[in-house]
């Protein structure tokens, strides 16, 4: 395995001088390193890739160093049209480091929703143009892939693209300890609390532990899957899906169950929620501060008054809660669409389960629930 502090310094002598992406998990022993030791001006976790490549290029053109993209290879989607568009060699020409993680590489296990898109992730790199070299825990290795980076930058200057294996990088103890807010709850608890109070309820939650939480909760409770969509993938977008069926059943109670993470990532969707006014709509966000699901990394949720954001786009009712009975009466005593912000502690059980049924199982259950409702 590499060190993080070993590869962090590789790219360091390679002129590196600004970070920015979106945590992934096989890149979260590097990403916390990069949260201890690099100044925080240089080095920014963005709302999503797309964002993170056009910081990295304003970093560019303002002083003409090598700025690093991190993301999750799922991340891809969000990268590509300023990849192309931005900073590719027959638009601006913007060198910059892409670092990815390799969720679903071919022959090597990984959830479902990993599966298309690692098969697809080099064919992608190569159909954009952007060279690239796949790395594991071989520090030789990975040397040489980043003194070819390094030579394809001096000379072209656009982008390249460090494709990272699973198990890439040896552990690393953060150093810097955040201070955690002593909220009453968990999310696993305020996610009970959410579905306990709306029984009859459709549910939407979020890519990550949400999902995984909440199918863990009703297999506890003795309940059938039927109720919830979990978007195990696409993070950002399970209010979109919510609204959409929201929309389609206006007589049926939709909730999101979102995170903080997800909803920065495609803030926008909140405007069109609030635009179409579905009066059957709760999207619930579950701010615990972090990335939980890839490492913790921070978000900046608790820098940002969603709350008020919610409220100026338009949402009928938007509140802030911490305890059970705050959650209950801002699910039942609201106008909706309601914007209902849980406020809680970052953390999950290490014996989390994930969903025994395939993505497509769980869409059909669903759609047979609602047929069955309809009739």
């Amino acid at each position: 395995m590499v060190s993080p502090e070993e590869f962090y310094g590789m790219l360091n002598g390679m002129g590196v001088g600004f970070y920015t992406g979106v945590p992934d998990s096989l890149l979260k022993q590097f990403c916390a390193y990069v949260t201890d030791v690099a100044p925080r001006e240089n080095h920014i976790i963005a709302a999503n890739e797309g964002c993170a490549v056009g910081l990295a290029a304003g970093y560019h053109i303002a002083t003409g160093g090598i700025p690093l993209v991190y993301m999750q290879n799922s991340g891809l989607g969000n990268a590509t049209n300023p990849l192309l568009s931005l900073a590719d060699e027959l638009v601006y020409r913007i060198p910059m480091v892409l670092l990815i993680g390799w969720r679903g590489e071919p022959g090597v296990h990984d959830e479902p929703q990993h599966a298309k898109q690692g098969r697809a992730t080099c064919t992608l790199l190569e159909a954009m143009g952007i060279p690239y070299e796949v790395v594991s825990g071989d520090v030789e290795e990975c040397t040489d892939a980043l003194d070819r980076c390094r030579r394809h930058l001096e000379t072209n200057g656009s982008p390249f693209a460090i494709v990272v294996r699973k198990g890439t990088f040896s552990e690393y103890v953060p150093v810097k300890k955040r201070e955690e807010t002593p909220y009453p709850l968990v999310r696993e608890e305020a996610i009970s609390e959410v579905v306990a109070t709306m029984p009859d309820a459709l549910f939407v939650s979020t890519t990550g532990m949400a999902s995984r939480e909440l199918y863990e909760l009703r297999e506890a409770r003795g309940e059938g899957h039927d109720r919830d969509f979990l978007t195990v993938g696409s993070m950002g977008h399970a209010s979109q899906i919510a609204l959409g069926m929201a929309l389609s059943l206006p007589g049926t109670d939709i909730v999101c169950i979102d995170g903080d993470g997800a909803a920065l990532m495609h803030m926008g969707g909140m405007s069109t929620i609030a635009s179409q006014s579905p009066r059957n709509l709760c999207h619930v966000v579950i701010n615990n501060g972090v990335h939980d699901s890839v490492g913790g990394q921070p978000t900046v949720s608790r820098e940002v008054d969603l709350e008020g954001v919610a409220r100026s786009l338009g949402y009928r009712t938007a509140v802030t809660v911490r305890t059970p009975e705050e959650i209950r009466d801002a699910l039942t005593g609201s106008e909706r669409p309601a914007f209902v912000q849980i406020m809680v502690r970052r953390g999950h059980r290490k014996d989390l389960g994930r969903p025994a049924t395939t993505p497509e199982e769980n869409k059909r259950a669903l759609m047979g629930r609602i047929r069955e409702d309809s009739q």
